[in-house]
């Protein structure tokens, strides 16, 4: 109640001038604090990991691809891993302008940016996921030969790979 008490006084007796700088004063302090302390909004931007990302999408592909090769007449038990190049790949739309003189043609693109002030951000068109750069296989039929061809075709296909990139052999 000491401060209320305060604040009363200075009113009456009319030191405006006092009352305003005190109350200046404390606004710049909280100012200041303010400025000490972490930003929420910061944290919740910052890139979240991308190896476990792309972790988490071999993993996923990994079970998916197991469960599919599982039901492939001769394969038995199946054990997938993938690897991938890298993380998802953002493409940002742009516009463009197009002219055509006598002999020259001209062409220019920007990115659409959306936003307003300080948060301005490019506009993203399409994620592509990461792409699968390799596979093993391992499988209890995989002595068989035949077996082995239609799993090399069915992961070819499925993962978009060559065959080069997948090795396949028997389960031990």
């Amino acid at each position: 109640m000491e401060m209320k008490e305060k604040v009363k006084e200075l009113v009456k007796k009319r030191n405006w001038a006092v009352f305003m700088t005190v109350c200046g004063i404390a606004g710049l302090l909280l100012i200041m604090i303010s400025s000490l302390l972490p930003d929420k909004k910061k944290s919740e931007r910052d890139p979240p990991n991308k190896l476990s990302e792309v972790q988490d999408y071999c993993r996923v592909t990994e079970k998916s691809l197991e469960d599919f090769l599982e039901s492939l007449d001769g394969a038995g038990e199946v054990k997938a891993y993938i690897t991938a190049e890298s993380s998802e790949r953002y493409v940002y739309a742009t516009e463009g302008r197009h002219s055509k003189s006598e002999n020259k043609m001209e062409e220019e693109e920007k990115y659409v940016i959306i936003g307003s002030g300080s948060e301005k951000n490019a506009l993203i068109e399409s994620v592509e996921i990461p792409k699968v750069t390799g596979a093993v296989i391992l499988c209890s039929g995989g002595e068989n030969a035949y077996v082995r061809e239609q799993l090399y075709k069915a992961v070819s296909a499925a993962l978009d790979l060559p065959t080069a990139r997948i090795y396949v052999t028997k389960l031990g």
